[in-house]
């Protein structure tokens, strides 16, 4: 068999697979990360970040938290691509194809917003203009977390067994993607928009409506992204005999490593209530994708924030 005659099947594409129907629900939901955030919210958010009353400590934590967004997107746009390499179905490699462009647009998102805000607001208010890049945003279990990702996506060159391949979504699409990224959007929601959860925060609550409207954005892409991964994982439990204990077992060993991460006394949020977030999040993760009867959920559902305050849109 060679890509090119193929004689299992009849057309090249299955529109009906789940793969197919993400690759087709990211086409549809395609946006661009230089024309689709009004520079009206960008400039509205400047302004607002200028006039709130905070220390230059405080803004290092929005800062900090930003530029673990992008260094994140940047890494997981790199570490992807054997990923796509490892897959034999052209429904999966598509939607991968999808995902590798998306994580490229969040790097582009991320890289606008230190650009066209952060920097201006520190040069406006007198802070340190830091890089985005600066190792001091980054602590020992985030580098952790992302090499050990980096190490298992690149396992699948060497290794093609259903093992390697669970790992492999363990780590990037459930680890970082779900668990650790999701954390990340609950404390921005929390801290930035009046609809997101009721949390603790530091400082003079401010709304910055183009950081959200980004975010918001970037969650849509990942619900994909992470619905994609729990699938697979589920079938290779199901249908390719994966110990569900491996499942368990890899996420539990990172689970550490994403509580590290956010666990910052300087971000300006209840480390305590994101520590809690994670867990529940990693828990429920784990209990759908070994379950071979129970149903993906929703791409909406993957990625709401939950806790909306009351009388507001989550």
């Amino acid at each position: 068999m060679t890509r090119y005659g193929d004689e299992s099947r009849t057309m090249r594409l299955d529109p009906d697979s789940f793969a197919g129907g993400y690759f087709r629900n990211a086409v549809y939901r395609h946006w661009d990360p230089y024309e689709d955030i009004p520079e009206e919210l960008l400039e509205q958010d400047r302004v607002r970040l200028v006039d709130r009353d905070q220390t230059e400590l405080e803004f290092d934590g929005l800062r900090r938290t930003l530029a673990l967004f992008g260094a994140g997107e940047e890494a997981v746009t790199e570490d992807l691509a054997p990923l796509s390499m490892r897959l034999d179905d052209v429904d999966k490699q598509l939607f991968v194809s999808s995902q590798l462009y998306e994580e490229a647009k969040h790097t582009a998102f991320f890289d606008r917003y230190w650009r066209e805000v952060i920097d201006p607001v520190a040069e406006e208010c007198g802070f340190e203009v830091t890089a985005p890049t600066d190792d001091r945003y980054f602590n020992d279990d985030y580098v952790e977390l992302f090499d050990r990702t980096e190490s298992a996506m690149a396992n699948l060159l060497s290794d093609d067994s259903p093992e390697a391949l669970a790992r492999a979504y363990c780590h990037y699409h459930l680890a970082v993607e779900s668990v650790l990224a999701q954390t990340g959007y609950y404390g921005i929601q929390g801290s930035f928009s009046p609809s997101g959860p009721d949390i603790e925060t530091v400082g003079e609550p401010v709304h910055l409506e183009g950081l959200v409207e980004g975010i918001t954005r970037i969650r849509s892409d990942e619900g994909r992204h992470v619905g994609f991964g729990m699938h697979e994982v589920q079938r290779l439990v199901a249908e390719e005999g994966v110990d569900p204990t491996l499942v368990d077992d890899t996420l539990s060993e990172l689970l550490p490593l994403v509580a590290g991460t956010v666990d910052d006394p300087n971000s300006g949020v209840d480390s305590t209530a994101l520590v809690a977030y994670a867990s529940e999040k990693l828990q429920r993760r784990i209990e759908i994708i070994t379950d071979r009867e129970a149903e993906i959920p929703p791409v909406e559902e993957l990625v709401r924030v939950e806790g909306g305050r009351e009388g507001t849109a989550d």
